[in-house]
């Protein structure tokens, strides 16, 4: 089975706000499975648009894995939190087989 990778984009609007999406959104994505790659470094457009502020890279075991943690009710309410304190874009990629690379 595939890994997948949650590769969220996003840029702060709210500092304060957004503190309480930081106090519950990473827990969440650990407790559901997840493992931070990164988050929020520095990060080089060659291509394309300017990056947003953060880019942020979570390796989850399957695709299933990174849709159930996007759905569970903890990051539902890290979400919450987030409301109104970022812009924010989430794609999930599903990664290579081993026998694929």
């Amino acid at each position: 089975m595939a890994k997948a990778y949650w590769i969220a984009r996003v840029n702060v609007t709210d500092p304060q706000a957004y503190a309480g999406y930081m106090a519950l959104g990473p827990a969440a994505l650990i407790a559901n499975g997840g493992k931070l790659l990164s988050r929020g470094g520095r990060s080089v457009a060659l291509e394309g648009p300017e990056p947003f502020e953060r880019t942020v890279v979570i390796e989850f075991p399957s695709m299933e894995a990174a849709l159930a943690c996007h759905a569970s009710p903890e990051y539902s309410a890290a979400r919450a939190a987030r409301e109104g304190a970022a812009e924010v874009e989430i794609v999930i990629v599903e990664g290579l087989e081993q026998d694929d690379r």
